[in-house]
C-alpha cells in the first residue's frame, strides 16, 4: 500500500509546478519533499518526474502520470473519509429511529425542530412499528411504551396518565369509577403495548368492558367515541390534539390505571447524533409533562 503522504507530495508538485511551491503548501522543507518524492520513486520502481535542472520546471513522466491518477483517487477517498468522520463526531450523519403514534405526533416534531437547528444536515429516518418488540438490531433508537429487552439501555422520556375519553355528557363531570365501565361499549387499541397495561388494570378490578372496535389509529378511536360507538381509556398525550374538543369529555379514573411510561431504548454505543436526539427527547418529554400538568384535559 502506497503511503498517502508520498502520494500527496506527488500531487502537490504536479499541481504547483515546483518542489519549492509544493513544499511550502504542505509545510515541509524542500529537502524533505524531495526525499518523499525519491521514496515514492523507489516504491513504484522508476522516476515520476524528469528534473531538467536550472530554472526549468520538473516534468511528470508517463509513470508519474499513471501513479498520479491513482493517487488522486486515493487522496479524494481519504479526504472524504476524514470529512465524514469529522462530521460524525460533530453530530452529522444518519440516525434510524423506531417510533409510534404519540411520539410521532406529539414528541418528535419538537425534537426534530431543535435537532435541525443544531445539525441542519442530520439525516433522520423514522420507522413506525406498533409492536411490542421493534427490531433494535436495525435501529439506533426506539421509543417504546412497554419495557424493552433486558439487554438494552432504557431512558425514560415521559409518563402520562390514562384517562377516560367519552362523548360529551355521557358521564357526569369529574372522575369516573373504573367499575362503571363494566359491560359498557368501548373502543380500544389492539391488546399489545400500553393497551395491555390498561386491560390488565381492568382485569385486576374485575371490570369487563364490551370492546366493540379495535384500531391502531388514535384518531380513529376518538372519531368513534365522538360518533357514540363507545368510550375509550387512553393516555393523555395520545389525545392531546383533541383536549379542547367540545364533542368529547375527559375524566380521571378511580382507581387510576397505571401511568403509561414512554422510554427510548438502544443497544451499545450511540453516535453523537443519536445521543443528542435522545437528550433532546428527554428534555422535550419533560416539557410535555409540565404542559400537561398546566393544561391537562382531565378534570
Amino acid at each position: 500500500m502506497l503511503d498517502l503522504r508520498l502520494l500527496a507530495a506527488l500531487d502537490a508538485v504536479a499541481r504547483t509546478g515546483t518542489f519549492g511551491a509544493a513544499a511550502a503548501e504542505l509545510g515541509y522543507t524542500q529537502s524533505t519533499l524531495s526525499q518523499q518524492v525519491a521514496a515514492l520513486e523507489r516504491r513504484v520502481g522508476g522516476a515520476v518526474f524528469d528534473r531538467p535542472g536550472g530554472a526549468r520546471r520538473p516534468r511528470i513522466t508517463p509513470l508519474g502520470r499513471l501513479v498520479l491518477a491513482q493517487a488522486r483517487t486515493l487522496l479524494e477517498a481519504d479526504s472524504a473519509a476524514r470529512d465524514a468522520i469529522d462530521r460524525f463526531h460533530a453530530g452529522a450523519g444518519r440516525v434510524d429511529v423506531g417510533t409510534f403514534q404519540t411520539v410521532t405526533n406529539v414528541l418528535l416534531p419538537m425534537v426534530l425542530d431543535r435537532l435541525r437547528v443544531e445539525h441542519p444536515d442530520a439525516d433522520v429516518r423514522l420507522f413506525e412499528d406498533e409492536t411490542d418488540e421493534p427490531p433494535l438490531e436495525l435501529l439506533d433508537l426506539a421509543f417504546l411504551d412497554v419495557p424493552g429487552p433486558a439487554d438494552a439501555d432504557h431512558v425514560e422520556v415521559f409518563r402520562d396518565e390514562h384517562v377516560l375519553v367519552a362523548r360529551a355528557r355521557a358521564f357526569a363531570p369529574g372522575p369516573v369509577a373504573l367499575a362503571h365501565l363494566h359491560g359498557r361499549a368501548m373502543v380500544a387499541l389492539p391488546p399489545i403495548c400500553d393497551q395491555a397495561v390498561v386491560e390488565a388494570a381492568f382485569a385486576r378490578a374485575a371490570v369487563a368492558p364490551d370492546i366493540v372496535f379495535r384500531t391502531v389509529d388514535n384518531q380513529g378511536i376518538t372519531s368513534m367515541v365522538r360518533a357514540g360507538l363507545g368510550s375509550a381509556v387512553m393516555p393523555v398525550l395520545s389525545v392531546w390534539g383533541q383536549r379542547h374538543d367540545e364533542a368529547l369529555s375527559f375524566h380521571r379514573l378511580e382507581p387510576a390505571v397505571p401511568d403509561r411510561v414512554v422510554r427510548v431504548v438502544s443497544r451499545g454505543t450511540l453516535s453523537p447524533l443519536a445521543s443528542r436526539l435522545r437528550e433532546l427527547s428527554v428534555d422535550v418529554g419533560q416539557q410535555l409533562v409540565r404542559d400537561l400538568a398546566a393544561d391537562g384535559p382531565a378534570p
